[in-house]
């Protein structure tokens, strides 16, 4: 499905973009987030802590989807859809530390949450495109 991708959208996933990453809140409302995100050529990851909404969110219901916008053409987009398939503990913030990077925002030392820190995993089930 990844493989499949034309090369113009492809590169959305490899780029420094913003995904906007939607959830499944308990009482069937969605919540999007924009979201620091890497695509590994199989599963796309996510830095977060075990306190936050979105987190609970996956715990409940692992369906995730997120959409990147084209900064060239922004009527072009990508959506990925799956699954949330692990939750990696990051108790130095290290993924995070390194999405810093990857970003263009080196934030010079762990973050204070790092005891929190958790790396979410997804599986990537579907994409759309246009």
């Amino acid at each position: 499905m990844i493989d499949d991708l034309a090369p113009e959208f492809r590169r959305l996933l490899d780029l420094p973009l913003y995904g906007h990453l939607g959830t499944v809140r308990p009482n069937g409302d969605v919540q999007v987030n924009p979201m620091w995100f890497e695509f590994d050529g199989e599963h796309v990851r996510f830095t977060h802590t075990t306190k936050r909404q979105k987190y609970r969110n996956l715990q409940a219901n692992p369906s995730m989807s997120m959409s990147i916008t084209d900064p060239d053409e922004p009527t072009h987009y990508l959506e990925v859809r799956g699954r949330l398939v692990d939750v990696i503990p990051d108790p130095e913030g290290t993924f995070y530390m390194h999405l810093g990077e990857r970003y263009g925002k080196p934030l010079g030392g762990p973050p204070a949450d790092r005891a929190d820190r958790v790396i979410l995993v997804m599986r990537v089930d579907r994409t759309t495109k246009q």
